[in-house]
């Protein structure tokens, strides 16, 4: 199938300007019946009237945020939030770096209660280093890319061409022919440019997203590349998805630390957590979240790093744990955990108690995953080996 070449405008679909109020009929309000709604970026949501008053607060929430950093800006100037890191000069004086300390605790602050939506790219492109990154080619990079690739054929294209159909099906501008073309030229582009990660499933969902957020397709193709090139971990899309195994031993071991009463009664119901982590960690929470909670979680990975990935699936099992104790089969767990997830319309109940309640060093983060990887390279070698012995078995 042949897309046309990437035009470098705004994209089509636009979030909505104004966050309505959500108003069930009263009917729906009498009788508690299940309704539908569009959220903020265009997906249908099913859910009770209690979901949708959380989502009125929560979208009351949002509209408070969003005054707050506009008056950040009258206060401080547009850009502010650029002035948070140190400087190597001697000659910076004691008071300016009290003011580049003071900017970087209340960004964090900030990032963590909710970026604005309408604020949403430009603060991501600027704080994850999209920006940077970009600024190192000729601004013409992603145009020679896509249409230097647009007619090839690899394995990496023929599967992301499997898997467009399938990614957010129904979703009114995703799931069009242009969406299908602005969410391939991204993902085909990007596995030129790195042929060691090429395409993995999974990534459909975040490259999708990151297009709903970013203004253009250009600036959504570098925030994938900042994503799997300085966010996540080494690896965690390659063949093997060695950095994806490592990070789900890594989460085992955390929730065993954190919640070992849950960890050990998962452990005898023979329930891994990989089971539901493999996919929150390679799509980024994008198919299990609602995509409202999903941007809120996206808002501190892009500043504070992949860390973030375990705080929230932490706070998810944290969540239901008392649920979850009383457990006697793996598909009644199963079943309590995706229904929290698709469930949880406010952010605030799961960012509280993922920075809040569970707390680790990133020292000892990075000391686990190089613990882990030295078994799970050895996983990997072995399974190899035995592979080509049984090939070799097989010719003879």
């Amino acid at each position: 199938m042949m897309y046309p070449i990437q035009r470098n405008t705004d994209l089509p679909f636009e979030i909505q300007p104004e966050i309505r109020i959500l108003r069930p009929s009263i009917h729906a309000r009498r009788a508690n019946l299940v309704v539908k709604f569009q959220d903020l970026y265009g997906f249908t949501v099913e859910g009770n009237v209690d979901d949708v008053n959380v989502l009125n607060e929560v979208r009351e929430k949002v509209r408070e945020q969003g005054r707050v950093w506009w008056a950040m800006e009258a206060n401080k100037g547009a850009n502010w939030y650029l002035h948070t890191y140190g400087s190597s000069s001697i000659a910076l004086t004691s008071s300016l770096r009290f003011s580049v300390l003071v900017n970087a605790m209340t960004l964090k602050k900030l990032i963590r209660k909710g970026i604005p939506p309408s604020l949403r790219p430009k603060v991501w492109f600027s704080l994850s280093g999209a920006a940077k990154k970009k600024s190192t080619v000729p601004d013409s990079y992603y145009n020679d890319l896509t249409g230097a690739v647009s007619d090839k054929i690899t394995p990496a294209t023929k599967q992301i061409d499997h898997d467009l159909p399938r990614t957010f099906p129904g979703h009114p501008w995703l799931d069009t022919p242009e969406g299908h073309a602005a969410v391939r030229r991204v993902l085909v582009g990007y596995s030129f440019r790195d042929s060691d990660v090429g395409y993995c499933q999974g990534l459909n969902y975040v490259a999708a997203m990151l297009l709903l957020v970013m203004k253009t397709e250009e600036e959504a193709f570098w925030m994938l590349a900042v994503l799997l090139e300085n966010v996540l971990v080494n690896d965690c899309y390659t063949d093997n998805l060695s950095g994806c195994h490592v990070e789900q031993r890594v989460f085992k071991d955390l929730l065993t630390q954190k919640c070992p009463r849950l960890s050990a009664h998962l452990e005898t119901l023979g329930f891994d957590v990989s089971l539901v982590a493999t996919e929150w960690f390679l799509c980024l929470f994008s198919k299990s979240l609602p995509s409202e909670t999903t941007m809120r979680v996206w808002d501190v990975l892009f500043y504070e790093g992949a860390k973030v990935l375990f705080n929230v699936a932490l706070a998810i099992f944290k969540m239901k744990e008392e649920e979850l104790l009383v457990t006697y089969h793996v598909g009644d767990a199963i079943k309590i955990i995706q229904n929290t997830t698709h469930h949880l319309f406010d952010p605030d109940d799961l960012l509280t108690i993922a920075f809040d309640k569970i707390n680790f060093m990133t020292t000892n983060l990075s000391k686990q995953r190089k613990k882990q990887e030295t078994v799970v390279m050895a996983e990997l070698d072995q399974r190899l080996r035995r592979l080509n012995t049984t090939k070799l078995s097989v010719k003879s």
